[in-house]
Order: structure tokens, then C-alpha cells, then sequence
């Protein structure tokens, strides 16, 4: 079983809109042998998961299971700057938990201000961490765990 999980690379989407954090984060984590897509924004990242934004925003999570379906991305691992313009960290956090197919992706929130408040907030909706900026390698060892426990959820 340990074979299985560790001959397939984990997929992380990464998210952040300053180019040289999304480069950074994208490192740290090719480095430890993940397989990375990074976005620039929340909603590029939902494009990319087939929870497509558009006009129909309201309906989106009831026509959002059959829609996305053929899509079929396998994202072991969603990471997210919390400020952004557009959408924010959370709001992107929020809309992969009420998603029936994305729910169950881990979510870590990464954030260069330390405000309790936040912190508190994100992971009572459902994030796993809450990483201050700059990343370490310190902070991308933590997500071993959650991806092993994800990947083995989904077999």
C-alpha cells in the first residue's frame, strides 16, 4: 500500500497572486517531490478544479456535480494565500468545502500578516493549517499528513 501512494507524486494546487510568492511556494514544494499547478487567483483555481464561476454563481453548487464531473482533476492538496484580490483566500476555502466533490480536499491557508482572528476563522471552516509567510521547507513537511490521510480516504 505505502508503494502504491508513493510511486504517484501529490498534485498541489498552488495559489497565490504575487508571482514571487506563488514561485517560492511552487519551489518548496517541487523540492519535496510534489507535483505543483500554480494559479493566480481563486477563481482561476476553480476553473481549474471544473467548479467554473460565471453569471450562474448562485446555482453553481446545485449544477456543479454533473458539470464537473469529466473534468476529473486529482488535487491531493489545495494551498491558498489568504489576501488576494478578487477572491479571497477564505471565500476560496469556503466554496471548495460547500462543493460536494471538492469538499474533501485539504485546504491550507498561507497569510504574511498574524491575525489571530483569521487564523481562527479559516480553520474553523475547514482548513487543515494556517501558514505564515515566508513558507519554509518546515511549513511544506506539515503537509505530508494531510495528503496521506486524503489519498488513502479516496481508495
Amino acid at each position: 500500500m505505502v508503494v502504491a501512494l508513493e510511486s504517484t507524486p501529490f498534485h498541489v494546487l498552488a495559489v497565490d497572486d504575487s508571482f514571487i510568492d506563488r514561485k517560492l511556494i511552487e519551489r518548496l514544494l517541487k523540492t519535496s517531490s510534489y507535483h505543483v499547478t500554480a494559479v493566480d487567483s481563486g477563481t482561476k483555481a476553480l476553473e481549474f478544479l471544473g467548479l467554473v464561476q460565471d453569471h450562474d454563481q448562485q446555482t453553481d453548487s446545485k449544477i456543479a456535480p454533473e458539470n464537473h464531473h469529466h473534468q476529473e482533476v486529482d488535487v491531493n492538496l489545495i494551498i491558498t494565500d489568504y489576501s488576494m484580490p478578487g477572491m479571497s483566500g477564505y471565500e476560496l476555502l469556503r466554496k471548495i468545502k460547500e462543493s460536494k466533490s471538492l469538499k474533501d480536499i485539504p485546504v491550507v491557508i498561507m497569510s504574511s500578516e498574524n491575525v489571530p482572528s483569521r487564523i481562527n476563522r479559516c480553520l474553523e471552516e475547514g482548513a487543515e493549517e494556517f501558514f505564515l509567510k515566508p513558507v519554509q521547507l518546515s511549513d511544506v513537511r506539515k503537509l505530508r499528513p494531510h495528503l496521506i490521510k486524503e489519498k488513502s480516504t479516496n481508495n
